[in-house]
């Protein structure tokens, strides 16, 4: 297939942004069922999964740092 639906199908298999996010973000909670997390890893984008990942890491630190400075006196 050529044209636009090959992309899409490209895109239905492999899964957007949001849904890798979403994905990301039940990993940082730490709780998912073995069979979703499976079901999910074969759907999504690595980069995405590695964009994401790195941005949640981050606000995780910048807010660690803003509850301490709330927290201690300065």
């Amino acid at each position: 297939m050529s044209g636009p639906d090959a992309d899409q199908s490209e895109v239905a298999v492999k899964g957007s942004f949001w849904h890798s996010a979403k994905m990301v973000a039940w990993a940082f909670v730490g709780i998912r069922k073995g069979s979703e997390y499976r079901q999910d890893f074969g759907k999504v984008n690595p980069l995405h999964v590695i964009v994401v990942g790195v941005i949640g890491a981050a606000l995780f630190v910048l807010a660690l740092v803003a509850l301490v400075s709330w927290v201690v006196p300065g």
